[in-house]
């Protein structure tokens, strides 16, 4: 797969994942949010909760363990650009940081959405 069409199942993934959360009652407040080379995918408010969205867009066989891909250094990179956010937009509460894996495979697509997925304990970390 060349990196283009990285690019475009990421986009895909996205979209689907966007998708179900606002189905399930959550409000997208943005997407693609960029602090320097940092990224978050999607920032969403459910109920009392910002939530910051991983979304892992895959064409496997099956899901893969969450830590392969929100390791240590990931998760502490997430919330250093979820509290960046959370200044900039002069926004208080609680952070969640969740996990979206979307399956794309034979036409069809599965989601396995990983609510509170970690818990960042440094600083910087978890509101």
């Amino acid at each position: 797969m060349v990196a283009k069409d990285k690019v475009e199942l990421g986009k895909t993934g996205e979209e689907i994942a966007s998708a179900y959360l606002e189905a399930k009652g959550y409000r997208i407040l943005e997407r693609n949010w960029r602090l320097g080379r940092e990224e978050i995918d999607i920032i969403a408010k459910d109920g009392d909760f910002i939530v910051i969205v991983e979304v892992k867009t895959r064409h496997l066989s099956s899901f893969p363990d969450p830590e392969m891909y929100v390791n240590r250094t990931k998760q502490q990179i997430q919330a250093r650009t979820a509290n960046a956010w959370m200044r900039y937009h002069k926004q208080a509460g609680e952070i969640r940081f969740d996990v979206i894996f979307v399956l794309i495979q034979s036409g069809k697509t599965n989601i396995n959405h990983i609510i509170d997925a970690f818990y960042v304990t440094q600083p910087g970390g978890r509101q």
